[in-house]
């Protein structure tokens, strides 16, 4: 565990998890839209088997980044290294948690009915409208919670 806490690879004041963590969910958008593609190009056993596996890995990753946080210290200890305010660097991880969580809650849902549509064959030429439209609010969420993450590491550990 010690490895989590070693100085990271971006070079800003970060540990090594918060970086990784952050490279992730920066490159998350990009796995999501790629795959998205493959239902576009109608691959869609390929565009389950990819959602699925982004999915199950980001939430590993989620699982991963909470352990550092609580065995880091917290917000409070993150924060201190900051030249940031508190309340400001709050509202921000405030409305980054917001974010994250209504889109985690979107994710779920799109993954089981997206799997149950593709197990009951109701997606061989198209995806419903409302696969395609819950569809559009998680990429959009996906990409505003990639976004403020960042904001929060920079906020962190670079200002």
């Amino acid at each position: 565990m010690d490895y989590m806490f070693a100085p990271g690879f971006i070079g800003t004041r970060a540990p090594f998890f918060m970086d990784f963590v952050t490279l992730i969910v920066a490159l998350l958008p990009i796995f999501v839209y790629g795959a998205i593609l493959l239902a576009r190009r109608r691959k869609y056993k390929l565009h389950a088997i990819a959602q699925n596996l982004i999915f199950i890995f980001s939430v590993i990753i989620i699982g991963y980044f909470e352990m550092g946080v609580r065995i880091g210290g917290g917000f409070d200890a993150f924060i201190s290294g900051s030249g940031v305010s508190h309340t400001y660097a709050s509202i921000v991880l405030g409305i980054h948690i917001l974010i994250a969580t209504v889109t985690l809650f979107y994710w779920v849902m799109i993954i089981v009915f997206g799997n149950r549509e593709y197990r009951l064959k109701q997606l061989p030429g198209h995806a419903s409208k409302a696969h395609k439209h819950l569809a559009v609010k998680t990429f959009v969420g996906i990409v505003l919670t990639s976004f403020s993450g960042i904001w929060v590491y920079l906020l962190l550990f670079v200002y």
